[in-house]
């Protein structure tokens, strides 16, 4: 059903379940004959492709009364962490794509991010608001390095003063501390350091390509350092694997300049459920039963939940307590005492300002 069982080098999907939009399937080959063919091949690898993203707009629209915000940006569709559990995954079957294999090595880049971000505050139907930089997957992704999209992007918000809040699992927001400090002068400037286990080694199995557990808590202490307010996201919350975690996640990100926490439940959509199976059962193969069933615990015996006001939370006594789990350390570490208010009254148009000057 799964297709092959070992891990591929460096991603965290084990490979490629079908586009629930597509007829076509192509089935791999059965485990045995792989083996019986190539008895010494190495454990395979795949190399990430990058495609252009012709886009017209840059802003997407929320309508979910479980996120707070309405606009969200994001500069790449797929993403190379290759967290194995991300929920953006189904999203990469839009474009003829598998939520797997191909989710985190073929990424759509939208290299004109900045112009059309740039276009959209320029124009007189714009509102400020805070907008979140990213909604679906992670701005700070490995080619970020070497395109600067988001860089881009956040010099035209600098340029026009517009709010932003930002969530990312990677250390690379160190190289844009020197704008997000300048926004977070006018409270233009929020950023969410998402630290799912402080366990390297479950790191490097389920979210492969991201910053260590310890660069993350650098970069929150590093932020924090330099006026810009830090919070830190515990998500997924994966009951029986990393549930545990959630006071020494907590303690350490308060310990490093953390002020506001988040947590969110594991939900697993469509084909991600497939492929989080495929991995608990290959990486911790005597821990699976426990994982899944705790996951059915919070999700009145479903593996995901699409329901607002629940599928974030979950439900049951199971969901409930991690819940106040979650508020009891977030009280003992002074997480949340205070609102972040980010503010609009800075926003500035400077082709209206140029010609205010004459």
């Amino acid at each position: 059903m799964f297709g092959r069982q070992e891990a591929v080098v460096g991603r965290g999907a084990g490979f490629n379940p079908h586009n629930r939009f597509e007829e076509l399937r192509v089935e791999a080959f059965p485990d045995d004959s792989v083996a019986d063919t190539l008895p010494d091949a190495p454990p395979p690898r795949i190399e990430t492709k990058f495609y252009v993203d012709s886009s017209k707009s840059i802003l997407a629209v929320n309508d979910s009364p479980d996120l707070g915000f309405r606009y969200s940006i994001n500069p790449y569709r797929g993403c190379e962490h290759g967290c194995v559990y991300c929920y953006a995954r189904p999203s990469h079957e839009y474009l003829g794509f598998s939520s797997g294999l191909d989710f985190e090595s073929k990424i759509m880049v939208k290299l004109d991010a900045a112009k059309l971000l740039d276009d959209e505050f320029a124009g007189r139907s714009w509102k400020p608001e805070t907008i979140v930089f990213s909604g679906n997957t992670d701005c700070y992704q490995p080619v970020e390095r070497n395109l600067e999209l988001t860089r881009k992007c956040l010099q035209v918000f600098l340029k026009y003063r517009n709010p932003v809040s930002m969530i990312t699992k990677n250390a690379l927001i160190q190289r844009d501390i020197d704008l997000l400090r300048e926004l977070a002068s006018v409270q233009c400037a929020f950023v969410i350091i998402s630290v799912t286990t402080l366990r390297q080694s479950l790191v490097r199995k389920m979210e492969p390509r991201t910053s260590s557990p310890a660069r993350r808590l650098e970069t929150i202490e590093l932020l924090a350092r330099n006026g810009v307010p830090v919070g830190v996201n515990v998500a997924p919350i994966i009951p029986g694997l990393n549930d545990m975690e959630i006071p020494s996640i907590l303690r350490a990100a308060a310990d490093h300049g953390a002020r506001w926490a988040g947590h969110t439940l594991l939900r697993l959509p469509y084909a991600l459920k497939d492929l989080f199976i495929e991995w608990i059962k290959r990486e911790y193969p005597e821990q699976a039963a426990k994982v899944l069933n705790r996951i059915r615990g919070v999700r009145g015996g479903k593996l995901s939940e699409s329901e607002f006001g629940k599928r974030m939370t979950g439900e049951g006594e199971l969901a409930r307590s991690i819940q106040q789990l979650f508020q009891l350390h977030c009280r003992k570490h002074s997480l949340n005492t205070s609102p972040l208010k980010l503010s609009t009254e800075h926003f500035v148009r400077p082709s209206t300002l140029q010609q205010s000057l004459f």
